[in-house]
């Protein structure tokens, strides 16, 4: 089987700059939307297509709440549900994403506008494993050396070698794409991105 990389990813920011400034990732296990925005205790907003509406309905909710909301959109992929968060980060926030593990695998990942960045992979409200992808050589969780080798595959910058590319790009994040890819089986595509129709709903920014 062939072992999806970085370099499957490089498209994501190349396409979608305004979403890859800062975002969050999650993907959930046989949780549907409605049940994953009910564990996130958030209510519901109205239905958008394409992450390009879901970017600008986002920056309006934080707008006309004053930073107090953050949007979700999500969508059915197969037996898992696809969680996407501009500017958000409810997806790696531990006292959130863990307890909404419950029964489930959640992996998730996250990139904001100040090169912040995490991964997180939980199951059964178990943290396995969390790292920041632009350092990845320290890794916290019950096995949090268990996708080592999968994770150097990937692309992620290790400080014993693991570089980049040739140019000197980072790759951490679409190196983080590729890792949840290999955790789920769900590969995010442009065409998910821009045509798809998201059940949409907001939750409290803390």
């Amino acid at each position: 089987m062939t072992t999806t990389t970085a370099a499957d990813y490089t498209w994501f920011e190349e396409r979608f700059p305004d979403l890859a400034e800062a975002y969050c990732f999650t993907l959930v296990r046989g949780v549907g939307p409605a049940e994953l925005l009910r564990r996130l205790a958030g209510r519901a907003e109205p239905a958008l297509t394409g992450t390009d509406a879901v970017v600008e309905a986002a920056f309006d909710l934080a707008r006309a709440t004053d930073g107090g909301r953050q949007l979700l959109a999500m969508t059915s992929v197969g037996d898992w549900t696809l969680l996407i968060e501009p500017n958000g980060y409810s997806g790696v926030t531990e006292d959130r994403a863990l307890p909404a593990s419950a029964g489930t695998r959640w992996v998730s990942h996250f990139v904001n506008i100040n090169g912040l960045d995490a991964f997180l992979w939980a199951e059964d409200t178990v943290r396995r494993l969390w790292f920041e992808p632009g350092f990845p050589d320290e890794r916290w969780g019950t096995t949090p050396d268990e996708l080592l080798d999968v994770m150097r595959g990937a692309g992620f910058p290790f400080g014993d070698g693991g570089e980049a590319d040739d140019s000197g790009t980072d790759l951490s994040a679409p190196a983080a794409f590729a890792l949840a890819e290999h955790l789920t089986g769900v590969a995010v595509t442009p065409e998910l991105l821009e045509r798809t129709a998201f059940t949409c709903g907001g939750v409290e920014a803390r």
